[in-house]
């Protein structure tokens, strides 16, 4: 039997979504709760792979359950695995799938949201949920930056050194900033990202706010194909995978 979760998470006690022997992960613990519900060792496999400190509003992951598991009726699943849940770990909502279903492969889109806590003063209760920056950001002006991620591209220029993928290009659908408050709110949706890709996107547009990249750069630094042509990677605290469409 194979159910398709919808859940969402805060990943600030997580090495990221993907199982790991030396850490703590989103899947271990899906994976030890799995155990507990249906009687047996399954197989959890995710849409993406958020990193350590990455949150989610919206992820969905795929259980396996072998023939010696108990089965559950699908609209019971959300109620009794979440009981064996860490609080900062959900599940909305479950379905049955077809045997085999591997959402990673079945993902048309996902939309990454970053937020900015834009204010002088601290606010603790944001700590590892938002990134605090003291200096006023021009939301206007970073919309229209963000709208040159738009399109087809090779997006070298914003993938972590050292990453091994297959392509480099992407088609991002949308990007823009606005401002809700004191956040400042980055949001992008494509077809695919690339390691570390939202968090070196941000980080370019505020060096751009900084003045430390001309305004206007965004279609040149693509065209570089040159990590070291783009801003900084700011911290996983405010990265939220906020959508995910499936066919």
């Amino acid at each position: 039997m194979t159910y398709l979760l919808e859940l969402s998470y805060s990943g600030v006690n997580y090495s990221g979504f993907q199982i790991q022997s030396n850490a703590k992960t989103i899947a271990g613990e899906l994976t030890r709760a799995s155990k507990l519900l249906f009687g047996a060792d399954c197989k959890i496999q995710g849409c993406s792979r958020t990193d350590a400190g990455v949150h989610a509003k919206q992820f969905f992951c795929s259980v396996h359950v072998p023939e010696c598991g108990n089965t559950v009726p699908a609209d019971r699943i959300p109620a009794a695995i979440n009981c064996l849940l860490p609080y900062d770990i959900a599940v909305k909502e479950a379905k049955i799938a077809p045997d085999g279903y591997n959402p990673r492969f079945e993902t048309i889109s996902k939309e990454y949201c970053y937020i900015i806590y834009n204010r002088p003063e601290k606010n603790p209760f944001f700590h590892k949920l938002k990134l605090p920056y003291p200096y006023r950001l021009d939301e206007k002006m970073l919309d229209g930056q963000a709208k040159d991620y738009i399109g087809e591209h090779d997006f070298s220029s914003f993938m972590a050194v050292g990453s091994d993928v297959s392509s480099t290009v992407r088609t991002v659908y949308d990007a823009g900033v606005r401002r809700e408050g004191d956040d400042v709110i980055f949001s992008v949706s494509a077809n695919g990202f690339l390691y570390n890709m939202v968090r070196i996107m941000v980080g370019t547009l505020i060096y751009i706010s900084e003045g430390k990249i001309e305004k206007g750069a965004i279609p040149r630094i693509i065209e570089e194909k040159n990590r070291a042509a783009a801003g900084m990677t700011v911290p996983p605290d405010g990265l939220y995978l906020s959508k995910v469409i499936l066919k």
